[in-house]
Formats: C-alpha cells, sequence, structure tokens
C-alpha cells in the first residue's frame, strides 16, 4: 500500500484561498480571545493570579491581537475575578496587542483607570429577563448605568466595547427576535462603542438563525463594527461563525481551550474554541497572526492547571498528527 501523504490531497484540491474568494470570506479576520475573564470566571476553584498572567502573556505571545484580561466587577458577584487589579499589573503588555477588560459600573471604572486600562467592555442583554436575572435590571437601566462610564472612557481616550448576550435564544424568553437585538446593538453604537460583540450565550443557535440576526443588527450597525460570538452547547459554533464569516463579519469572539460556559443555562458549555476556530480559519486561508502551535500548547498549558481533559478538538490530537495540518 502506498503511503499516505497529506500534501498529495493538498496538491489535488483547489486551494484554500480560491474556496475563500468563492464564498467572499473576508481575507484577515482579528482573533478576541476572552478566556482569562469569560472562560474562568465560573471556575470554582480559585485560580491563582499567576496562572493568569501566564494565561494572558502565552496568548499574547501566540499572536491573538485582543485578549480579555479580566473584570472589575464587585469581588463579591464574582470571587474568581477579585484579583483584577493583581492580574492587569502583573501583565509584561505586548506592544500592538490590547487587554479590554469588562467593567459593569462607576465603581468598576474607578478600578480600572487605577491601574490604566486603554480598553473597556460594557454588558447587556437582547432579553430582559436574562438582564434581570444576571445584573438585576432592565436592558434600559444597564445602559443607563453605562452612561456616566462610557463619558469617562471617552473622556480619557478609553475605547469601549459593548456586549450583547442572548442573541440567539434565552433560558427564559426562549427565542429572541432579531429586531430586539439590532435595537440594543444599534444604541450601544450611538452611546460610543466602536465595537458590538453579539453573543449566543447558551449556545442555541443554528446557521440560518445566526444569518437573519446578523442581517437585522447590520442594517443598524454596519458590519465592520459588529463582532461575534458563539457558544458551542449544541456544537454548533463553529457553523454559525461560517455562516457569519459568509456575510462579511471580521471579528470573531473565541475562548482558549474552549473555557466558560452560562451559569444561568443550565447544560451551557463553553465559548467555541480559539484554536478550533483559528484552524477553521487558515484552512480557508484567511490570515489571523495567530501561530497555531502556540496556541494549542497554550490551551493545553490551561487544562492543565485546571486539571482536566481539553474541551477543544485539536487540543486533544497528538502532537504527531497535529504537525502535518498547522
Amino acid at each position: 500500500m502506498a503511503a499516505f501523504h497529506p500534501a498529495s490531497i493538498v496538491t489535488a484540491q483547489i486551494n484554500s484561498r480560491t474556496l475563500a474568494d468563492q464564498a467572499r470570506y473576508p481575507d484577515r479576520v482579528k482573533m478576541v480571545d476572552v478566556g482569562p475573564r469569560d472562560g474562568l470566571q465560573n471556575e470554582r476553584e480559585s485560580i491563582p493570579a499567576e496562572t493568569k498572567i501566564e494565561l494572558i502573556e502565552r496568548l499574547a505571545d501566540a499572536g491573538l491581537p485582543v485578549v480579555e484580561a479580566t473584570s472589575f466587577v464587585s469581588p463579591k458577584a464574582i470571587p474568581q475575578l477579585a484579583d483584577a487589579r493583581e492580574v492587569f499589573t502583573g501583565i509584561h503588555r505586548k506592544r500592538g496587542v490590547s487587554y479590554p477588560v469588562l467593567v459593569p459600573n462607576d465603581k468598576g471604572m474607578d478600578r480600572a483607570m487605577e491601574v490604566g486600562v486603554e480598553e473597556i467592555a460594557v454588558f447587556t442583554s437582547a432579553s430582559e429577563s436574562f438582564n434581570l436575572r444576571n445584573i438585576n435590571c432592565s436592558i434600559r437601566e444597564s445602559m443607563d448605568r453605562f452612561e456616566p462610564v462610557m463619558e469617562r472612557a471617552h473622556e480619557a481616550g478609553i475605547r469601549v466595547r459593548g456586549y450583547v448576550s442572548c442573541v440567539l435564544g434565552c433560558p427564559y424568553e426562549g427565542e429572541i427576535e432579531p429586531g430586539a437585538v439590532a435595537e440594543v446593538a444599534a444604541r450601544l453604537m450611538r452611546m460610543g462603542c466602536h465595537e458590538i460583540s453579539l453573543g449566543d450565550t447558551i449556545g442555541v443557535g443554528t446557521p440560518f438563525k445566526a444569518r437573519k440576526m446578523l442581517s437585522a443588527v447590520a442594517d443598524a450597525v454596519p458590519m465592520a463594527h459588529l463582532a461575534v460570538h458563539f457558544h458551542d452547547t449544541y456544537g454548533q459554533a463553529l457553523a454559525n461563525l461560517l455562516a457569519c464569516l459568509e456575510m462579511g463579519v471580521t471579528v470573531v469572539d473565541a475562548s482558549v481551550a474552549g473555557l466558560g460556559g452560562c451559569p444561568y443555562a443550565k447544560g451551557a458549555t463553553g465559548n467555541v474554541a480559539t484554536e478550533d476556530v483559528v484552524y477553521m480559519l487558515h484552512g480557508l486561508g484567511m490570515e489571523t497572526g495567530v501561530d497555531l502551535k502556540k496556541l494549542v500548547a497554550t490551551a493545553r498549558f490551561i487544562n492543565e492547571k485546571l486539571g482536566r481533559e481539553p474541551a477543544s478538538k485539536l487540543a486533544r490530537v497528538p502532537d504527531e498528527q497535529l504537525e502535518n495540518w498547522i
């Protein structure tokens, strides 16, 4: 039997760049890794600050242009991130990399500005019920809380990213109307967010629904200012991402090793794994600037620290096999 050579298959196929051109995919995608914040915030066992710092620095070293570092939320609300100041000040910030932090209110903004943050993120939902359960206020009230935070950020030259959760479904309300998502996103844009991340928080979306939602939002907010953020509860995250990339999205949120989950939705698993997304993007000929080998090593590093097997597919592949494909 003839030896198996991966290269022989590649040369026999249409190159991935041609396929990407046919589908009108973007040439380059900006990856935003939310693992250190969104991924770790619900871990029950306390994670040392030095582990979080090393994770952030490894992600930056792997070429991630944006690494969400932590959250200046009340330590009582999220004990895992009570070390936000220690973590943020402990990072050796790499030139050209952004390290946004989540800021829920004025008090959080005070703490963030004390350590010299350059980008913050604010958070609301497209679901009234989810907002009430998650941050104890209505959507309108959450926006009102953001107003002074965003004013201070703009005065200080700090960029603001907006998150909209439950864009495809809510554990309390079921399916969410695309128009409701568009309305929230449009207000965040008017308030001054430079980028708005659309999150399928409980991972119930499918490609058609994702496209329908994105189309509605893009009518209200330019596509260049939108990002997508999919959880993989029902195994649809990569398919949803592909559907949105075909529509022109160029910013993707993901979490190294597939870390994370939603505490308000039973069975909601973590974000789609950054390494799995990057593997797909590179296979389509899109540039990310990410060193996939370093990223996989980082996924294995954090899983070892957490004492469990990787949730991502790529981090489970033996090195000798992975070497042929990345």
